[in-house]
């Protein structure tokens, strides 16, 4: 291990890290609203003696970008300041139970983005100018609704690497897997509900068209690669009538190797047929938003670092491909290799007991140090 590395590891603080993610997860910042948190981490940024530059991505809304080193940044690390909204307001901070921290935001992402200001202060303390590496650190807003911030910094800068500190136990995610939105909308006849056999159910309509959707052979859970969630169905509410309209969105995840346009046409097809199995259909099928997967192999230099830093912070080196939707794929789109590395899982992500282990908080942020390093 090289000798600035060394002195980086010795200088990163527990403590420090440890009240900086606290107070993270003590500040609520939903996607649309994520001001107060952009405030808080800008004000440790320029105390800490950087000029930091507020990225406009809409009314109030900003990225923070701060770059240290002699030349354009080679890599950034980058994390999203957003989450999903509370399940409960008065519920939403942080609980602490043996070395884990609970709370909205622990995992996705908010420990990967402390580990990451924690590392960027590190490097200043324990490197001279000259010593310092050319890198970036870049905290976006908006990654959990459309990407709006990683899109915004996209247009003006593409760096050659990007780590994003999403939620994967540490493992090293060189490959992605891609995204697709399928919206699926039936329409029927509305009548009094009293009298069902004078209108057409549209929600009769979606169930049957999920049921027979779900069981092709293309979404089987135990033999498809495919990830299938529905996600959210809803229908036309005017008090007590049989619905004339019900609207369904499915999440569809694919395997890095996997077209989405080629799995449309399959979803096109698949639909093209249920008519002569559900009387009276009338259903229509849109593709919002597609993105394709990726595999950038494990040829490459950081790889070789992660290889000789895992064993020094007693951990086993995993690689595998990121199996969730992130603003990895808006940066692969745009030419640059992301890899995807951060404390906590998936599993407990958006759900009531979202959670990490502040070990992971602290070996993360080892982690990126080595990474910036790695050039």
């Amino acid at each position: 291990m090289s000798a600035p590395l060394q002195n980086v590891w010795h200088a990163i603080n527990s403590g420090r890290l440890r009240k900086t993610f606290l107070e993270m997860l003590h500040i609520y910042s939903p996607s649309g609203k994520e001001e107060d948190i952009q405030v808080y981490l800008e004000k440790i940024l320029t105390t800490a003696g950087f000029s930091v530059e507020r990225q406009e991505v809409d009314e109030d809304r900003y990225n923070l970008r701060v770059t240290m080193g002699p030349e354009e940044p080679w890599l950034y690390m980058v994390g999203h300041v957003d989450t999903v909204p509370a399940w409960d307001l008065d519920t939403f901070g942080p609980k602490e139970e043996d070395g884990v921290i609970l709370g909205l935001g622990s995992a996705d992402m908010k420990g990967g983005c402390a580990a990451m200001v924690e590392t960027w202060l590190a490097l200043a303390e324990a490197l001279v100018p000259a010593e310092r590496p050319s890198v970036g650190l870049l905290l976006v807003v908006g990654e959990e609704e459309n990407g709006d911030g990683s899109a915004t910094f996209l247009e003006s800068c593409c760096p050659p690497w990007v780590v994003i500190g999403e939620p994967t136990s540490l493992a090293a995610k060189f490959a992605h897997y891609g995204y697709l939105e399928a919206g699926f909308v039936t329409r029927g006849i509305r009548s009094h509900s009293s009298l069902p056999e004078l209108g057409h159910n549209a929600v009769e309509s979606m169930l049957r068209v999920l049921l027979l959707l779900g069981n092709d052979p293309l979404f089987d859970r135990e033999n498809s690669e495919i990830v299938y969630s529905i996600r959210e169905m809803k229908s036309a509410r005017a008090g007590f009538v049989v619905p004339d309209r019900c609207e369904t969105w499915i999440d569809l995840h694919l395997p890095p190797d996997n077209d989405p346009v080629t799995l449309q046409e399959s979803i096109r097809r698949i639909v093209a047929g249920l008519g002569t199995n559900i009387p009276g259909l009338d259903l229509d099928v849109t593709f919002d938003f597609a993105s394709a997967g990726y595999n950038l192999g494990t040829e490459n230099h950081l790889v070789q670092m992660l290889q000789e830093v895992y064993p020094k912070l007693g951990l086993t080196l995993e690689m595998d491909a990121f199996r969730s939707h992130s603003d990895g794929n808006l940066f692969f789109a745009a030419g640059v290799k992301p890899l995807i590395l951060g404390p906590g899982s998936l599993e407990t992500a958006h759900t009531h007991d979202e959670q990490v282990v502040f070990a992971e908080v602290s070996a993360a942020a080892r982690i990126y140090a080595a990474l910036c390093l790695a050039r």
